[in-house]
């Protein structure tokens, strides 16, 4: 009897076992197939069929003829980077989508005639005629549309970020009301108030400065249309965050205009919010962290457009296309350089926290800048 019992025991006993190998056997298949993947067009693999349409978008907007010029890192990628943060600033989180903005939703190209006449937009009506029929052309949303060609237009600066693009986002917007895009005038207190109110800390309007790192002024001085902010703008690197810390020594163009102060270089442009948040104790230390720091830079400015292009929008419902931007060429160099013609007796540091980090200085004659030409 108990001869019979042991052996009942032992045959479950057994059973039991092999029954665990195989479910073990199997989860570990589970866990090792390859994710789905759907076949697009010219033989691109997306995660979802949603995303195949967006490289057709690419095809388009980096084409030779297309909006970037074959990919290049020029007037409309600074144009195009610019017009993301000037749709998706338009919130708040403290009031609905009708009354403070919808954020990221494209309502800066869907109400144009409302929009790009506030002051803080003034230029951007250009940018935004050139994008609408290429949007409307594939069917996208404004505020996708917005956001993909701002994240594929600085994938084409050398030492850009991949930045993250989540697609399907409503073609519905409300406009978004006026003052809530800084302007260059502003105190470093009412850009971080307005800034605060949308959601980003003072480290993050920092980050987010990263990328007047590939930009120029059209407005503040006409007369100089086209003139950067630092003496590489077609490379995404920190030397916009040396050369805003230098002494001022001259105006560029005809200023001083509302919202310039003197820049360090010929042909180079200061916008005086820059000026000021690069020496403000509360942003003086991320802004310095960066010098030295391009990966840094990059990763921070990675995550703070992450924040900015779903601003208004529920992740949930959108769905993550990232793999479609392309990967931006590699930086030549991790850390900014003194322009040719300067020390570091010309910069203002301003973290009392951390030294300013020793940098070589440019061989050759003093720097100048030439003006980003006009495309």
């Amino acid at each position: 009897m108990n001869t019979g019992i042991k052996r009942y025991r032992d045959s479950q006993i057994s059973m039991a076992f092999k029954t665990l190998v195989a479910l073990s056997a199997l989860a570990m298949a589970v866990v090792a197939a390859p994710s789905h993947t759907v076949t697009c067009s010219k033989g691109r693999t997306a995660s979802n069929a949603v995303c195949c349409k967006w490289f057709e978008v690419l095809d388009d907007i980096n084409g030779e003829d297309g909006l970037f010029d074959g990919g290049e890192c020029g007037e409309e990628t600074h144009e195009s980077l610019r017009l993301t943060f000037h749709d998706a600033i338009g919130f708040s989180q403290f009031k609905p989508a009708n009354v403070g903005g919808g954020g990221a939703d494209g309502s800066i190209m869907a109400h144009a005639e409302i929009e790009t006449n506030f002051h803080a937009n003034n230029g951007v009506d250009e940018i935004v005629e050139a994008q609408r029929p290429i949007a409307i052309k594939h069917g996208v949303s404004f505020g996708d549309f917005i956001q993909f060609a701002g994240a594929v237009g600085v994938s084409n600066c050398v030492g850009g970020p991949r930045l993250q693009f989540f697609a399907g986002r409503a073609n519905f917007s409300f406009p978004a009301p006026d003052k809530t895009v800084p302007e260059p005038s502003d105190s470093v207190n009412a850009i971080l108030k307005r800034m605060g109110e949308a959601g980003f800390s003072a480290n993050e309007v920092v980050d987010l400065l990263a990328s007047h790192s590939v930009a120029a002024q059209d407005h503040v001085d006409p007369t100089i249309n086209g003139s950067p902010f630092d003496s590489t703008p077609s490379t995404f690197d920190a030397q916009f965050f040396v050369e805003t810390l230098l002494k001022g020594t001259a105006f560029p163009g005809n200023g001083p205009n509302v919202g310039e102060v003197k820049s360090p270089l010929a042909g180079e442009f200061r916008l005086q919010s820059d000026f000021a948040i690069a020496r403000d104790p509360r942003t003086a230390c991320e802004w310095q962290s960066f010098v030295d720091n391009h990966d840094l830079m990059v990763s921070r400015f990675e995550k703070a457009m992450a924040k900015l292009s779903t601003l208004g929008q529920n992740t949930h419902f959108l769905t993550d296309c990232s793999e479609v931007i392309p990967v931006p060429k590699k930086a030549k160099s991790k850390v900014a350089t003194l322009p040719a013609g300067k020390t570091k007796k010309d910069i203002e540091a301003s973290c009392k926290h951390s030294p300013f980090p020793s940098l070589k200085t440019d061989p050759g004659p003093t720097t100048s800048v030439p003006p980003v030409p006009p495309s």
